[in-house]
């Protein structure tokens, strides 16, 4: 059976041809690309953090003080990393965290089509945000017969709240993924020192200009009155979430709802107990609180503190080295973020899909290596703190 780690042997065979591939497979390498590629204001949303960025940095060096212990005389010609999640068996842990500016992240502005189709050759879910330059509806068909997630994040008017859900279930999402953390946005200098919030230009807001909810609110074309339309939405963008809401969410929906932002493990104990279908454990990339402590380090106490309710993991992944290490601390899927969003910059869907295809491969040689033939044999192997 094909492997992810095979992708090696597609690129050494083609250098005997001559050819190298088109983008590097590290992300040191991608990060400068990208960062001589992109423009300046789409470079500093995604690459920014709040306050001093002490949080975003230690999100991704926090994976180093974390190991793993090779066991050998183990067979693993033959690996599976298959995992099951909201009823579905996926091919791999791996799915693409929601990122709000993917549709600016491409030259054509379309990058969330160009993610999608990026997950339909991979496999990959994306999770798609709810801030997009593309129709969510339009997004769901672009990711072919893969699965899809959607992000939410609650408008303070239930009416637009309840149809952008509904219409996420409608179009064939799996899972209903709420944010947490950013019913207001952190303290980002890199934005504020050059005094750019892309929504406030109309960027990725067609979501909410596509919603005949949120059009009649407005009571007017959106073409015709963008400037009323951009501060409908600042006025409605989000809302403080509360335990009350697990309710309401599950009484508009039968998906499955997954929290995003938990990273204590009472509130990942009270969310499992009020019957949140997965909990995500993530602190926005380090873009929403500057408190220093890396959600990797966090990880074990909310998956310990969840029970059997599956937990998701995001926060400094940038190898399929730390994909290993959060399965290993017990994460059921692991996102990526910045990553992908850096192969759309470079080369639109075959970009971020090779971006990817080197995520899994690596992933895939180290489970080899290491004598971890399944993604149960990472997490009975664990992890330990060096």
């Amino acid at each position: 059976m094909p492997h992810y780690g095979d992708y090696q042997n597609l690129i050494y065979g083609a250098g005997l041809q001559g050819v190298s591939p088109k983008l590097p497979v590290d992300f040191a390498t991608l990060v400068a690309r990208a960062t001589a590629a992109m423009p300046p204001q789409v470079l500093t949303y995604v690459q920014g953090g709040c306050g001093d960025e002490w949080t975003q940095d230690r999100n991704a060096a926090a994976f180093r003080h974390w190991g793993m212990v090779p066991r050998m005389m183990i067979d693993t010609r033959q690996r599976d990393l298959s995992v099951e999640l909201f009823g579905l068996t996926l091919p791999s842990p791996l799915f693409m965290a929601p990122v709000g500016v993917i549709g600016i992240c491409t030259q054509d502005g379309h990058g969330d089509l160009a993610a999608a189709r990026a997950s339909a050759m991979t496999g990959v879910p994306l999770c798609a945000s709810t801030l997009s330059n593309d129709p969510l509806e339009d997004v769901k068909v672009a990711c072919g017969d893969t699965p899809a997630f959607f992000q939410l994040y609650t408008p303070k008017d239930r009416g637009v709240a309840e149809s952008l859900i509904g219409r996420a279930e409608a179009a064939g999402y799996k899972a209903l993924v709420v944010t947490l953390d950013t019913w207001v946005t952190g303290w980002r200098p890199r934005d504020l020192n050059v005094a750019n919030f892309p929504q406030l230009r109309g960027h990725v807001l067609q979501n909410y200009f596509t919603d005949p909810i949120f059009q009649k609110l407005l009571g007017k074309p959106v073409a015709q009155h963008l400037p009323e339309a951009i501060g409908l939405w600042g006025a409605n963008f989000a809302r403080p979430i509360v335990w009350e809401d697990i309710a309401w969410f599950k009484s508009v929906t039968k998906l499955p709802i997954v929290l995003k932002g938990i990273c204590h493990p009472d509130d990942a104990r009270r969310a499992a107990d009020l019957g949140a279908d997965a909990i995500y454990c993530s602190n926005h990339g380090g873009r929403q609180a500057n408190g220093g402590i890396a959600a990797i380090d966090l990880l074990p106490g909310v998956v310990a503190a969840a029970g059997s309710v599956p937990v998701l993991f995001d926060s400094g992944i940038r190898s399929g080295t730390d994909v290993v290490k959060a399965l290993a601390l017990g994460a059921r899927a692991v996102g990526v973020g910045r990553p992908y969003a850096y192969g759309l910059a470079l080369d639109g869907a075959a970009g971020c899909a090779h971006v990817l295809k080197c995520l899994l491969a690596e992933a895939d040689l180290l489970m080899a290596v290491n004598g971890y033939p399944t993604v149960a044999a990472v997490r009975a192997a664990g992890a330990t703190k060096v």
